[in-house]
């Protein structure tokens, strides 16, 4: 059977409290119980459907899973308070003291900060690669390799993970294979590529409005219980819950997210080609010059495009500011982290959301000082966009030069 996330989701009907057609807000941080015998029953075993306290489940956090969990095609999913905590609690359900993570070196600053400095306190060994050298991840991995850690779309670079090679990988060595899909919700489908949990910062593409900071982690019914567990789960015990009123603006933002993908796909490809006509250094993987082009088109899921996401390169780190600082003044967008919102968003990513990888690193990676990342936004009129876009390149660049 075809995957139709799309259809899953369209296909969900969660009533309200009293047949409202968007779910209640469970405003309850307990739930009562008619008989002590049921609370025991609860308590030794979860009973779907039932509730207990709301660090371990509310209805509003429930109907947000099941929703997420149909978007990636996992058995079951749970909503967190942030995407780091999303990736903290996978990782520490699946890692004890001595064991090990293979993980990608582009990464997300705050999971790089997390894996190389704060895994390490537990006991717990990162070994960062070029996730895209097959043959250095594998000889990465060990016997007590539990993890191999990638992001679908990388941040800020925009590689492209061979995700079903890594899960190959993965599971011939006895580990799972960990995907952030936050860049590429809709785009690519981890989970159906081999994909053991799939992990999203919800704060970005799939709530869109910059107004809320959440996570989620989709995988298997027997993991997400397991995360659960009253006695032994990370997610239980560290409780990030995540406030059913923002579950619940969520829930109603996601089901736009087809749309939202799609506008934010075309607009950046029409600006990424423009910009290379332009002759700047682009990174997107709707550009034929993108080295994964051809596997991205391999591993779409959809005819969502290739993302809202791309990393320009000026030549200096001084024209970069001053690009930025033009573009704001411009009204293009906003000089500032974080990414999906309807507005374009700028930033220096290796002095922003990259800023906690050391510097070799970087520059190992191809994370250059002078590169501005770009959310584009869900601009109607694009090319007003990119006139504005040209005029700011030439006050920094000075006009183009033609033939």
């Amino acid at each position: 059977m075809t995957f139709d996330p799309l259809g899953a989701i369209q296909d969900m009907h969660v009533f309200g409290e009293f047949g409202d057609i968007n779910p209640s807000i469970s405003d309850a941080s307990t739930f009562t119980f008619m008989t002590p015998g049921k609370m025991r029953e609860l308590f030794d075993h979860e009973v779907e459907g039932c509730y207990l306290y709301s660090r371990h489940w509310n209805p509003t956090q429930r109907a947000l899973a099941d929703a997420l969990a149909a978007l990636e095609g996992t058995e079951s999913a749970h909503v967190v308070g942030s995407g780091m905590a999303a990736i903290a609690v996978t990782i520490l359900q699946m890692c004890g003291q001595g064991d090990e993570v293979v993980a990608s070196r582009t990464v997300y600053g705050g999971t790089y900060a997390l894996f190389a400095n704060f895994l390490p306190r537990f006991g717990i060994t990162v070994r960062f690669v070029d996730t895209g050298d097959l043959v250095a991840v594998a000889a990465a991995c060990t016997d007590r390799t539990r993890v191999i850690y990638c992001e679908g779309l990388s941040n800020p670079l925009l590689e492209v993970a061979d995700i079903p090679a890594l899960a190959n990988l993965a599971h011939r060595r006895g580990a799972r294979l960990v995907v952030d899909n936050t860049f590429s919700p809709l785009l690519l489908a981890p989970a159906q590529l081999g994909a053991d949990v799939v992990i999203h910062s919800l704060t970005k593409f799939i709530n869109g409005t910059s107004d809320c900071v959440a996570g989620v982690v989709c995988a298997s019914r027997a993991f997400i219980a397991g995360l659960s567990d009253v006695n032994s789960g990370a997610l239980m015990l560290l409780g990030p819950v995540l406030d059913s009123a923002r579950a619940a603006s969520i829930l109603k933002n996601l089901h736009a997210l087809h749309l939202r993908m799609r506008k934010h796909s075309d607009n950046a490809l029409f600006l990424a080609q423009h910009l290379e006509d332009r002759g700047v250094e682009v990174h997107y993987p709707g550009l034929a010059s993108h080295p994964h082009h051809e596997r991205y088109k391999r591993l779409a899921s959809g005819d969502f495009g290739f993302g809202g996401v791309l990393t320009l390169r000026m030549p200096t780190v001084e024209q970069a500011e001053q690009l930025m600082v033009a573009m704001q003044e411009d009204r293009i967008g906003f000089l500032a982290v974080s990414l999906g919102y309807f507005k374009t968003l700028f930033s220096p990513p290796s002095h922003s959301t990259s800023s906690e990888i050391p510097k070799d690193t970087q520059d190992a990676m191809g994370l250059d000082p002078a590169m501005v990342r770009m959310s584009v936004g869900l601009d109607h009129e694009i090319g007003r966009t990119w006139r504005r876009l040209s005029t700011c390149l030439d006050a920094v660049l000075g006009p183009r030069k033609t033939a």
